[in-house]
């Protein structure tokens, strides 16, 4: 069998002891500990205190199942919240360019001749877009 690093025997000890392992590993780490006696000690020694390796999802696939439905909705929500924020948000800075020949195009802020409606839906948009990065910002690890 070809020489394996150290470090590999060391990954896939876990495996060994957890009784994953295939056999040609097994057949493979055994090789190593035979010709590595501190290690094997080490691995003995974790053997004897009855050493788990961290277990894998040990989830029921009920369980998994609903983690992604959830998931799904919880992104559909923040989609929606982030159109709709964009939507508003577009709306309540709405411009009227107007142009004549000869002369400068003019620019004017609809919302500034008619500020109550206009300033509602942006204010809309704006708590939508709020809810979007606070929508965010769930789930993730502190940093």
């Amino acid at each position: 069998m070809p020489d394996v690093d150290r470090d590999v025997i060391l990954d896939l000890v876990p495996l060994v002891l957890a009784g994953e392992a295939s056999a040609a590993t097994r057949a493979l780490v055994d090789e190593h500990l035979a010709r590595d006696p501190e290690l094997a000690t080490r691995v003995r020694l974790l053997a004897a205190e009855g050493f788990a390796p961290p277990a894998g999802s040990t989830l029921p696939p009920e369980l998994e199942l609903l983690a992604l439905r959830r998931a799904r909705r919880a992104i559909a929500v923040q989609r929606w919240l982030f159109a709709l924020g964009v939507a508003c948000t577009a709306i309540g800075l709405a411009l009227r360019v107007t142009s004549q020949p000869g002369r400068w195009p003019v620019v004017q802020l609809l919302a500034l001749e008619q500020p109550w409606p206009f300033a509602a839906v942006f204010g809309v948009g704006v708590v939508l877009l709020a809810a979007y990065a606070t929508s965010r910002g769930r789930g993730r690890p502190p940093r």
